[in-house]
């Protein structure tokens, strides 16, 4: 079996286990074979993907249960082979699908008016994927890992509320403020629900008209939340996360000082997130790219105090992480530069590869 989006299943296919909606019920048994009605009804029920039987499989087969039984590790495996591999991923990646189509429900409803703001339950929403024991740089390998599911809203609300609670406790901030981050994150792009739905999946470039109305996609959500009593930061989040230091950002082109540090912490986080994620005209950035555009470019746009603890600890998640340059070569990340962090030392065999000397040479992707 393999797991296919929704948006991606064709009439013909046939399904490799029974599909149930956010609540239980059950929507098609396992071996049906799908038509464009039934597809139209997974859409309906805004399930994000299901399991698809291939040729090979028999019809009758046992299905998937709880977990799958995991793939034995071998030392010839990559890096991201061996996370895809493991019980952990596997528990992590199953709830990660479901709590996003149980969110997806929550945030429709509070954006329409259909439900009145809940806390906890959003809160639990970010709480439940992740256990005690896991570390935030497992947690970054885990994302990272899930980047063969394309960039839903409601994936990146998650991904940057778990992006912002990490950075929160990279800087040592309180419960409260830790809080209100992850709140922040989850909500941040609840406007793009009144966004057209044509406009936020174009393939192609956005005219100049097009972005204006997503632009104001942090107006509208601001207005959404006016009406529940709410923190004022997490507000100025959702209103501020495309805000940037020097002026350049939107809606109301504030600089640093004018800028909430809520939403400063957001806009590291809602950057990183995108430019890590599978768009229809791309695949994912690798995050060495990523932070080279931050290095780059980021410094004037972005709070120094927050930018820079969150490059050093990012790069410091990806240590012993295989890599492939752009000569061709593989090899394990040893050392980070900290004056250059997205130029690593990288062990290929025998072979030390110092990229802040090597300034022709640059990490392509992870292996």
């Amino acid at each position: 079996m393999k797991r296919v989006r929704t948006a991606d299943l064709q009439p013909g296919m046939r399904t490799g286990e029974d599909v149930y909606s956010y609540n239980n019920q059950m929507i098609l048994p396992k071996d049906t074979i799908l038509t464009d009605k039934m597809i139209t009804r997974l859409e309906f029920y805004s399930v994000l993907a299901i399991r698809i039987a291939e040729p090979g499989d028999l019809i009758g087969a046992s299905a998937a249960t709880e977990a799958e039984p995991e793939i034995p590790l071998t030392n010839d495996m990559s890096f991201s082979e061996k996370i895809k591999a493991s019980k952990e991923f596997q528990i992590f990646e199953k709830q990660y699908l479901k709590t996003t189509e149980e969110f997806e429900k929550k945030l429709s409803k509070l954006a329409s008016g259909e439900a009145t703001l809940d806390v906890p339950a959003l809160m639990n929403t970010v709480t439940e994927l992740v256990t005690p024991d896991m570390s935030s740089a497992s947690i970054l390998n885990m994302l990272h890992n899930m980047r063969q599911y394309d960039d839903f809203t409601f994936m990146h609300c998650i991904n940057v509320s778990l992006l912002n609670n990490i950075l929160g406790h990279w800087l040592g901030l309180n419960d409260h403020d830790l809080e209100i981050l992850t709140l922040g994150g989850l909500l941040h792009d609840i406007g793009k629900l009144n966004v057209p739905d044509d406009i936020i999946r174009k393939p192609g470039k956005l005219s100049p008209v097009e972005y204006n109305i997503i632009k104001t996609h942090t107006v509208q959500g601001y207005k959404i939340l006016q009406q529940y009593e709410l923190d004022d930061n997490v507000k100025d989040i959702v209103l501020m996360h495309h805000e940037r230091c020097d002026g350049t950002g939107y809606p109301l082109n504030l600089t640093a000082d004018r800028i909430s540090p809520y939403a400063k912490i957001t806009a590291i986080s809602d950057v990183y997130d995108a430019m890590t994620a599978a768009r229809i005209y791309r695949g994912p950035l690798c995050p060495f790219k990523v932070i080279s555009i931050f290095e780059t470019e980021g410094y004037q746009k972005y709070d120094s105090k927050f930018i820079l603890t969150f490059l050093e600890h990012i790069a410091e998640s990806y240590m012993n992480n295989r890599v492939r340059l752009s000569n061709g070569k593989e090899g394990d990340v040893v050392f980070m530069n900290k004056n250059s962090l997205s130029k690593p030392l990288v062990q290929c065999g025998n072979e030390f590869i110092d990229l802040s000397r090597e300034t022709d040479i640059y990490i392509e992707t992870f292996v």
